[in-house]
């Protein structure tokens, strides 16, 4: 069983919609107070930064926990737990895990979703993240859309996403040259593989009427939704008039530009950052937060990304660091309707980490709190509230 105390951190830079401001944070019941508890526990953050959790809108780097190779399957729940610590460790608080359900066999079929959705909904109380569902359904899997509409229903609400890689692979676009790699995912050969996409490609007619009929129960469920690889601004009209909030990973300039004209979010990979650009030729996501074209990054792929990105784009010194951290914090938690998140502001959840910048580069995080509970420790103590002795976070139970 977890600690229960109440918290108050000392000494620490503080972020603020301003800066940073050294100053004292008190936590109580899990949530950030302006009183501070008699019996709180003390931490001391001097030299460490307090920041916001990362809240992380799409990631699927836990199938590589599932799947590390072609054909190797591991444990489900193992991967679960796997990944939850890597989430932790680099300061994730909030994680929508981005499960994919194609017409694939393998990896992104429906069974494997089944498996995957319900060991989330059994573990997650036992997880330091709060780890929810980013629902990615595939618009030519059709014959698996009644359950994706039946998973809308969850609670939490799971995000769903409307994705379309069939028609680039089809028509030789932008993922055409995966093919080799979505036929090992799948479990089938290369020539396997073609056969059943050019059967799926076959039932193209139907997509149009189901994709309008799951946005339809979206919208009634109260999901959010997005839309996925928007390939032009018409593409983004039209998603729009569904009801998607959000251009996640627009392909071209001028689609973003579109959303942005709108006011509407346009979410990009941290990993397109950390790495100077698109490993697949797509937008280059530092450009694009210069031009003001993006205001989410995501791990996508890669958990430490966001942590990485934001000290890449900016500084603690500067004084854009703010609205940069914003990309990985504030901005996903709005996207995502959850308005108890996102800032150190009394009232909001406890959700933070203490973050060891003295190698901007490289920056550590220290410690990891979701909901007053201290999940992630590394070389950090506190004063406990009795005895007044310090103890090792890690001991922590």
């Amino acid at each position: 069983m977890r600690d229960t105390v109440d918290w108050h951190i000392q000494g620490g830079r503080i972020l603020t919609e301003q800066g940073f401001e050294t100053a004292d944070l008190s936590i109580s019941g899990g949530m950030l107070s302006e009183l501070r508890a008699a019996d709180a526990s003390i931490i001391d953050a001097d030299g460490l930064l307090v920041l916001p959790g990362i809240v992380d809108i799409h990631g699927d780097g836990f199938e590589r926990q599932i799947m590390p190779r072609p054909g190797v399957r591991f444990d489900t729940a193992l991967a679960l737990r796997d990944t939850d610590r890597q989430l932790v460790a680099n300061g994730v608080t909030t994680a929508f895990h981005g499960v994919t359900v194609s017409w694939e066999p393998g990896l992104r079929s429906l069974d494997a979703a089944k498996q995957l959705i319900s060991a989330v909904c059994d573990l997650r109380d036992t997880l330091g993240c709060d780890t929810r569902l980013h629902l990615r359904w595939e618009s030519f899997a059709l014959d698996q859309m009644a359950q994706v509409a039946r998973w809308l229903s969850l609670s939490p609400r799971p995000i769903i996403a409307v994705n379309d890689h069939t028609t680039g692979s089809v028509l030789n676009g932008t993922i055409a040259r995966k093919i080799g790699q979505m036929a090992e995912r799948s479990g089938l050969s290369r020539e396997q593989y073609m056969t059943l996409l050019g059967q799926i490609w076959s039932r193209r007619a139907e997509v149009e009427i189901a994709i309008g009929r799951l946005a339809a129960t979206a919208r009634a469920n109260g999901n959010v939704l997005l839309a996925h690889d928007e390939a032009s601004p018409e593409v983004r009209t039209y998603f729009r008039a569904l009801g998607a909030k959000a251009s996640e990973f627009p392909l071209t300039l001028e689609t973003a530009k579109a959303a942005r004209q709108v006011g509407e979010d346009v979410i990009l990979g941290a990993p397109n950052v950390v790495r100077g650009g698109s490993h697949n030729g797509a937008l280059n996501a530092t450009e694009a937060v210069r031009a003001g074209l993006c205001t989410v990054l995501t791990s996508d792929y890669h958990y430490p990304s966001p942590l990485h990105a934001a000290f890449r784009l900016s500084s603690p010194g500067a004084g854009d660091f703010p609205s940069i951290w914003n990309l990985v914090s504030a901005n996903p938690a709005r996207v995502a309707g959850l308005d108890d998140r996102g800032s150190l502001v009394a009232g909001h959840r406890a959700d933070l980490i203490l973050v060891d910048a003295g190698d901007p580069e490289h920056p550590r995080v220290v410690a990891t709190m979701v909901h007053g509970q201290i999940v992630y420790c590394s070389g950090l103590s506190r004063t406990d509230r009795r005895s007044a002795q310090p103890l090792p976070l890690d001991k922590v139970s």
